[in-house]
């Protein structure tokens, strides 16, 4: 399970990365608010971390950009600042909760714990895009009610294009935080790709796995090929 920790203080980011990698999750460390605001944008994690006092972008304004661009990630704030009106600052712009500085390691693993378990609670198991449904308590995929079955590789590329709806994953995004494979080369996606397209669109005259040339793939219904409503 993949965690985003935006922490500019190297010494705080080192010994919560190496704490989380203990306790089983995969973490990955961005020390400034565009960068924490660049990576949290592709929504391949299960939870962010966010300090508030960051260099450029603060978190409260990284957790405002997040939302408002409707990426439901559960964010965890951590700040030294433990004033009211701070906290509720940070509620009010999204954030799922706030843990001031210093706190105890337990604490932290028990609110991530707890926010995963309520995140797992409220999320659907059915992804819907057009006629196309992923079954994700299953790993079940139909189109027109159809099943068509896939190899687990193209199951979970398939999933999070279907999770991500409409927002383009560049192929290193693919290779390192879906599949967290560093070793592939692009060439690799490429090829599921071909073999995913064959299988979801070759029989159907929507097509819904685009390709964006220069950066990746998205699937979607494109606006002009959605039915027309009713007059």
């Amino acid at each position: 399970m993949r965690i985003l920790l935006v922490e500019d203080e190297a010494s705080i980011a080192d010994v919560v990365a190496r704490g989380l990698t203990q306790a089983g999750y995969s973490v990955e460390i961005a020390a400034t608010g565009q960068a924490g605001l660049e990576k949290a944008e592709t929504g391949l994690y299960a939870l962010i971390l966010l300090d508030i006092m960051l260099p450029g972008l603060d978190g409260w304004e990284v957790c405002d950009r997040l939302r408002a661009r409707k990426i439901t990630t559960p964010i965890l704030m951590l700040t030294a600042r433990d004033a009211v009106s701070d906290r509720v600052r940070g509620l009010e712009t999204g954030a799922d909760d706030y843990l001031p500085k210093p706190f105890d390691f337990a604490e932290l693993l028990a609110r991530i714990r707890a926010l995963l378990r309520r995140d797992r609670l409220h999320k659907t198991r059915v992804i819907q895009v057009g006629d196309l449904t992923v079954d994700t308590s299953q790993r079940q995929v139909t189109r027109a009610g159809q099943e068509i079955p896939l190899t687990p590789r193209e199951y979970s590329l398939l999933e999070a294009l279907a999770g991500h709806e409409g927002q383009t994953l560049t192929r290193e995004v693919i290779l390192e935080r879906v599949w967290l494979d560093e070793e592939s080369c692009s060439n690799t996606v490429d090829a599921y790709i071909h073999l995913l397209r064959r299988k979801i669109d070759a029989e159907h005259s929507v097509k819904l796995l685009h390709t964006v040339y220069g950066v990746g793939y998205r699937l979607c219904v494109l606006p002009a090929l959605m039915p027309k409503a009713a007059p």
